[in-house]
């Protein structure tokens, strides 16, 4: 059975967001009623341990799927009801060595999920900041990229490379892949490297449409995930940032992203399921958002000036980010109350 859909969140830069951002765009869309599979493909297993789980515990994880004959399904554990995680583990280092003989070792993942019966809807890859094996069988395996990217200048030097990594495993690999968009992480609206860098890279993609580069669709989401310190938090909790705090703006900014991912892949349901949440005698209208009390300071004007010079085959962004979510009046209510899901 083929799962319906596959995204590889990647950036072969360290600390950008990905893994806080599999784990908890994850929850927000399986709280939904969608069901979902991670999968850590990082050795460094922090995703694994996002979600509560124990690296090396006495079950078969990704290590096993990959260079053994354990199934997906048995190597899946359930987190609840609707969410579940294939653990990673620091053998998973050695993989590449141990599969360099191994004919199509770049398409093994691939050939793990379609052998899966589990009825996911979405599977969310965890890559590691890298660009080797592990990550090539993420793409392989992919039928979209989504790249966590932070706002500063240094964040688009190897976006180039990225880029071309994509493009070679379109060509010869894996025909269908695209690049879903780019997922602004840790971001800082009020600064005017923000804005220049957003700007630079909306250029760049506009320039890509009508081309047949794998990105040439690709937007920037409007749900830029702001920095806060909560979802540094909640990790060494092993939960997610809805189980930890569910208030917080953390919460918030990955509950938009979800609205939005949900809307990526079924634009009429979404549509759909947002018009049932209003009144029957109410028109269907766009909700406007209003500042948070972590953002009534005025932004800082934006210079007109001409965009900083992008690195080779780097990546413009579709649409500005919206302005986040105002925070619930309610007083926050225990995390183990929250639909989310059980904490692990």
């Amino acid at each position: 059975m083929r799962v319906v859909q596959t995204v590889a969140i990647i950036n072969q830069k360290g600390g950008v967001g990905k893994t806080t951002t599999v784990a908890n765009l994850g929850a927000a869309v399986a709280a939904g009623g969608h069901r979902l599979c991670l999968i850590d493909m990082d050795p460094q297993a922090h995703l694994t341990l996002h979600m509560g789980l124990e690296p090396g515990a006495n079950q078969p994880g990704i290590y096993q799927v990959l260079t053994g004959d354990a199934p997906l399904d048995d190597a899946a554990v359930k987190l609840n009801e609707n969410l579940s995680a294939v653990p990673s583990v620091i053998d998973l280092a050695a993989a590449e060595t141990e599969l360099v003989s191994v004919v199509g070792r770049e398409q093994i993942l691939r050939d793990r999920l379609s052998d899966c019966n589990s009825g996911f809807e979405y599977v969310m890859v965890d890559c590691p900041p890298s660009l080797g094996l592990l990550t090539l069988n993420a793409l392989a395996a992919a039928d979209y990229v989504f790249i966590p990217l932070q706002a500063h200048f240094l964040a688009l030097q190897g976006l180039g490379m990225l880029l071309e990594t994509i493009s070679l495993v379109q060509q010869r690999i894996n025909p269908a892949l695209k690049v879903g968009g780019v997922i602004l992480c840790m971001y800082e609206k009020q600064t005017r490297l923000a804005g220049e860098v957003v700007a630079d890279l909306e250029e760049f993609l506009q320039a890509a449409r009508g081309s047949d580069v794998p990105w040439a669709d690709a937007n920037i989401f409007s749900a830029a995930i702001r920095r806060n310190i909560k979802l540094a938090e909640c990790p060494s909790y092993g939960k997610t940032i809805f189980d930890y705090d569910p208030y917080s703006h953390g919460a918030m900014d990955y509950d938009a992203l979800a609205e939005e991912f949900l809307a990526f892949f079924s634009p009429q349901a979404a549509a759909d399921e947002s018009a049932t949440q209003k009144h029957p005698d109410e028109p269907a209208e766009e909700i406007e958002t209003t500042q948070t009390a972590e953002s009534i300071e005025p932004s800082e004007p934006v210079e007109p000036s001409e965009p900083a010079a992008l690195p080779q085959a780097s990546p413009p962004i579709g649409e500005s980010p919206a302005e986040p979510r105002p925070v619930p009046e309610a007083p926050p209510s225990p995390a183990a109350d929250h639909p989310y899901g059980a904490s692990h």
